[in-house]
């Protein structure tokens, strides 16, 4: 079978640039002659196996950089968004679509928020409200749909905050973590205190007093106190995240802090090298996992799809959250899945399943059309609400790997590898089973077959 070439020159050119040498000096360095640099950073040659190895060995490079990042994600964006019937048939190919990709990221997200405002304007001009006089807004992306974007581009790592709470995290060791979060804001006159309230967690500026709601789990409040932390302590590294992601509306930038306070929250509560040494060490068990760091489970899933340090990477996961609709509400992959932009998730996956069976983890052995396998895990996530009266929320939550990685899951143990996968898609509006017995929507991309006198499990054929 023929090795595919890598052609990698953004990330190259990205490389080079983080390490802060010139063309020249780091053509020195790979031992090749500046030509040959200057034609792999364009993708006019593909990486060769000699330079991987010399980035390796000089710089300590990941390698798994180099064919990891934006490429596949844009690459499966571009091609949900090119079913739009605006487009008209046929799509683009897919060696296109991947050229584009890896050439020209920045044309291609260009492309991805062109054709995002066009759906977005499209939606409001079929709304009733809209044209009855509702106030109009430009065609930006939802402030919502810009924070997800980022952490989603961003491969939901992001170093420095990472970093800065592994230190406060180190910086605590030997005590217990509320604790330490405790002594750090009295420190700076700060009264903590857990009472009965509606709110989750309420901060008065004026008293300086922090509130954490005792109707919710340990884990939470663990976690709400750590999120405070990093409003308080950690504000000019947030804004400085925040100054570079450049976002469009202040809305955005409100909605990011947070996200970024939450992603803080998450790493002291699991700092990155002791949680990556325990989830080798249980095989990735969430159950362990969370109680040896005194999580919930989706807080344990969630950090496990986190662990994609350069030179440090965890097991690739992919990681979903969806409610009772089958809306996604979390998304997250490091692995070749990429969920869909719009609508829900694919029917036939098991994490829409796990709301009937609560408190149990199912396994699945699923293959997507483009012939890759995975082991994926869902469960279900109930949070109540304290009292009887009270409304509870209810989530499913989906974790999963490349069968290539299922030796380290403790999941995988007692399950034959080698029998039938069930077939899963992204969604109904992009994938190309003819033949599911779920499928909701037709194919944009596909013409139909109408036979008044035939009628199979769909009411229409889909000819190859």
């Amino acid at each position: 079978m023929a090795t595919q070439k890598l052609y990698a020159g953004t990330k190259l050119r990205e490389v080079r640039g983080r390490i802060g040498l010139s063309q020249k000096a780091f053509a020195e360095k790979l031992g090749i002659s500046l030509p040959y640099l200057n034609q792999m950073e364009h993708n006019h040659r593909p990486v060769s196996a000699a330079v991987v190895l010399r980035l390796a060995q000089e710089f300590g490079l990941d390698v798994t950089e180099l064919t990891t990042g934006d490429s596949e994600r844009l690459v499966s964006d571009m091609r949900e968004a090119l079913v739009d019937p605006v487009f008209g048939p046929g799509g683009a190919p897919q060696a296109d679509l991947r050229l584009v990709a890896s050439n020209a990221p920045g044309l291609a997200r260009a492309f991805l928020n062109l054709h995002r405002a066009y759906r977005q304007a499209s939606e409001r001009l079929a709304s009733l409200d809209e044209a009855l006089g509702r106030e109009d807004r430009s065609a930006a992306p939802s402030p919502w749909d810009e924070v997800r974007d980022f952490f989603h581009y961003c491969d939901n790592y992001i170093d420095a905050v990472d970093r800065s709470a592994e230190r406060f995290a180190r910086e605590a060791a030997g005590r217990d973590l509320v604790q330490a979060a405790v002594s750090v804001l009295e420190a700076r006159g700060i009264s903590v205190q857990v009472s009965e309230m509606p709110l989750v967690r309420a901060y008065d500026a004026a008293t300086r007093r922090l509130t954490i709601s005792a109707r919710v789990p340990e884990a939470t409040r663990r976690f709400q106190l750590l999120h405070q932390i990093a409003l308080l302590t950690q504000d000019d590294l947030l804004e400085a995240t925040l100054d570079l992601a450049r976002f469009q509306t202040v809305e955005a930038r409100g909605i990011a802090k947070i996200g970024l306070a939450n992603y803080f929250a998450g790493a002291a509560q699991m700092p990155y090298a002791p949680f990556l040494i325990a989830a080798r060490e249980e095989r990735h068990d969430l159950e362990r996992l969370a109680d040896r760091f005194g999580a919930s489970i989706e807080q344990v899933a969630h950090r496990l799809s986190t662990l994609q340090r350069p030179g440090s990477k965890g097991v690739p996961f992919f990681f979903v959250r969806v409610d009772q609709a089958g809306t996604i509400t979390k998304r997250h992959s490091a692995t070749r899945l990429q969920f869909a932009r719009f609508g829900g998730a694919c029917p036939l996956w098991n994490v829409h399943r796990a709301f009937e069976t609560p408190g149990r983890f199912l396994r699945q052995l699923a293959q997507t059309p483009d012939g890759v396998r995975y082991l994926s895990l869902a469960r279900d996530v109930t949070k109540p609400g304290g009292s009887f009266t009270a409304p509870v929320r209810r989530y499913a939550i989906g974790l999963g790997c490349e069968i290539a990685h299922a030796s380290s899951l403790v999941y995988a143990d007692d399950l034959d590898l080698t029998r039938r996968f069930e077939p899963i898609g992204i969604s109904c509006r992009i994938c190309e089973r003819p033949d599911c017995h779920q499928r909701s929507v037709p194919p944009l991309e596909r013409r139909l077959a109408v036979d008044p006198d035939r009628r199979g499990v769909l009411p229409y054929g889909i000819p190859d």
